[in-house]
């Protein structure tokens, strides 16, 4: 192994306590400051509120509908999260960003245990700066919490199985890996195991290390498993017999198998995603990975154990290889699906970054230079994205304070090049991931700009004065996911099926299948609703039926019931609208009558 230069010194435990306290903050701090944005935010904040206002929290319903696509585990820890502190936007993102978090610290901690300090404080500096890992550890998706504990199912068995490891150690690690994967299976499905377990295979294929099979504690670790993972599927199914053929055949083999979905997407689908999720430390992905081929510790040569040393380099090549095509070969593409190999991609560099010889990252801080002159002036041209929903004016405007994220990134990437010279690698590592963190972090947030337009929260405070308890609410032609969470109810769903087919096949009682159907309840209906695109006004117009526009976006129309008394909260907010909205139409037909 390369020795560190003389001036490159570990930060002391103080320092690194402090620079943990200050990532925390940050961290955490963040999550309140944007909207909920459709689909998977909507949809994973009202999953567990319908869980909370129900009370039922074995079968996991979306705007009332049975929702089998993903288990249950995110579900109960949002619910949770609300119990504890209230409905809002952080407590959304709550596990997400918790997850991610101790992912940090756990990839940290594996490469220490594994390889020594400087890697696992590199490894842990560079998933905290990746673009992806900061990106998605603040979206509400179930793709970090099921990636935090498959990463704990990885780093657990290579701790597990490490020479230096005793036999209680290896046992105690092989539980815990048991015990991640469970949680993995509660978190997203069967890749909480099949990924562990074709890692494991291909292993033991390539380097024909059978006896490692011996030190898997195969019988207690089922025990485990399933005392942590079965409970739940198997309630489910008690109560909901249709639950084993849509979420084991539809959700986890047909989605993969077949284009139904429709989610397609090329071979190459997934490789600009890591290009460019891996950022900063692009320049360090494909010699991470070939340093993980070559050197398969070769502290194994020299072990006088009876064991058989694990070549963890060679795990960790193999689950992100594995993972990566995986996806690439399925059916159903979505850009989220390959964020479980980024803290196995970040303790290999981390192990590379730790034994490359003085001024060997170089290149790599220069190369990030490089991508952050790009972006600076890329960026300048963000309103050349601006259409009828987002104006040019808005893409601008966040284009202004992604510039801050490049400029960061371009003076620490100079200033790392400039440490990385002086033979002070620690510190040159530490300011990039230091700079890009906080520059990452300042674009995510900015992202409420363009969020904004996207959200309903802004739609639902300006009718709120026509909101009344247990009125009709109609969603016309749409569903959107952070609709009924804003609402803080559900919403009846009128000639639109989407994600809520299986749902609606269950109860159709819940759904009104057409826009007549739609206009006949309508007529009857006392201080009714109806949420729907723009597009649809016209269609009603043409059937005559009666209504007054109470907000309109370019995205969304909200409508009333003429002639109906919504209170005096509404009749002073109609006075304030514009004219135009509801003005006589070409048709002769006039809707503004009194709300």
């Amino acid at each position: 192994m390369t020795s560190p230069s003389p001036q490159d010194h570990l930060p002391s435990r103080g320092v690194l306590l402090a620079l943990a306290v200050v990532l925390a903050a940050l961290w955490f701090g963040v999550l309140g400051l944007r909207d909920l944005v459709p689909t998977d935010e909507g949809r994973y904040a009202e999953i567990p509120r319908e869980m909370v206002a129900s009370g039922e929290w074995v079968t996991p319903r979306l705007d009332g509908f049975k929702y089998f696509e993903k288990p249950a585990l995110q579900y109960w820890a949002t619910a949770a999260a609300y119990e504890l502190f209230g409905l809002g936007e952080w407590q959304a993102r709550l596990w997400t960003a918790l997850t991610g978090f101790l992912t940090i610290l756990f990839t940290g901690f594996a490469g220490r245990v594994l390889y020594g300090p400087r890697t696992g404080l590199y490894a842990a500096a560079i998933l905290a700066s990746s673009l992806y890992w900061v990106g998605l550890g603040h979206i509400n998706t179930l793709d970090m919490g099921v990636s935090a504990f498959l990463a704990g199912s990885l780093f657990a068995f290579l701790l597990a199985q490490r020479q230096a490891a005793t036999k209680a150690q290896t046992r105690g690690w092989m539980w815990a890996c048991w015990a991640m994967m469970a949680l993995a299976m509660l978190s997203k499905g069967l890749i909480g195991v099949a990924f562990p377990g074709s890692t494991l295979v291909l292993y033991t294929l390539i380097t024909r290390d059978w006896g490692l099979w011996k030190r898997l504690h195969i019988a207690s670790g089922l025990l485990i498993f399933l005392a942590i993972a079965a409970p739940w599927y198997v309630w489910v199914q008690i109560r909901n017999p249709e639950f084993f053929d849509y979420f084991f055949v539809y959700q986890q083999f047909t989605r993969f198998l077949t284009p139904e979905l429709q989610r397609p997407g090329p071979w190459y689908y997934f490789i600009p995603i890591l290009l460019l999720g891996i950022v900063p430390w692009l320049g360090g992905l494909l010699p991470g990975l070939w340093h993980a081929y070559k050197q398969p510790m070769a502290e194994r040569a020299a072990a006088s154990s009876a064991r058989a040393a694990l070549r963890p380099n060679w795990v960790l090549l193999i689950w992100s290889v594995f993972i990566f095509l995986f996806f690439s070969a399925s059916h159903s593409k979505l850009p989220s699906y390959i964020l479980p190999i980024f803290p196995a991609l970040a303790l290999m560099m981390g192990e590379r970054f730790a034994r490359a010889p003085r001024g060997a990252l170089r290149w790599q801080f220069v190369l990030n230079a490089a991508i952050s002159l790009a972006a600076i002036v890329g960026f300048t041209q963000l309103w050349r994205a601006g259409n009828a929903i987002t104006p040019a004016a808005l893409y601008q405007q966040y284009g202004w304070w992604l510039e801050i994220t490049a400029v960061l990134g371009l003076i620490c990437s100079l200033l790392a090049w400039r440490l990385e010279g002086a033979g002070r690698r620690t510190a040159a590592v530490l300011v990039l991931a230091g700079g890009m963190f906080v520059g990452l972090t300042v674009g995510t947030q900015a992202f409420q700009i363009l969020g904004r337009t996207a959200s309903t929260k802004d739609v639902v405070a300006a009718i709120r004065p026509w909101l009344h308890a247990g009125q009709p609410f109609y969603a016309v032609g749409t569903y959107d996911q952070t609709l009924p969470f804003y609402l803080r109810r559900t919403v009846t769903v009128v000639a639109y099926e989407g994600e809520l087919h299986f749902g609606i096949t269950q109860q159709p009682q819940l759904w009104v299948p057409s826009v007549a159907d739609f206009a006949k309840r309508w007529e009857q209906d006392r201080l009714p609703l109806a949420f729907m695109p723009v597009g649809e006004l016209a269609a009603l117009r043409a059937m005559g039926l009666p209504f007054r526009i109470i907000d309109l976006t370019p995205r969304y129309a909200v409508i009333a019931k003429p002639g109906q008394n919504y209170g005096p909260a509404a009749q002073a907010a109609a006075a304030r609208l514009p004219a135009a909205w509801n003005a006589p139409t070409a048709g002769g037909t006039n809707h503004q009558d009194k709300p």
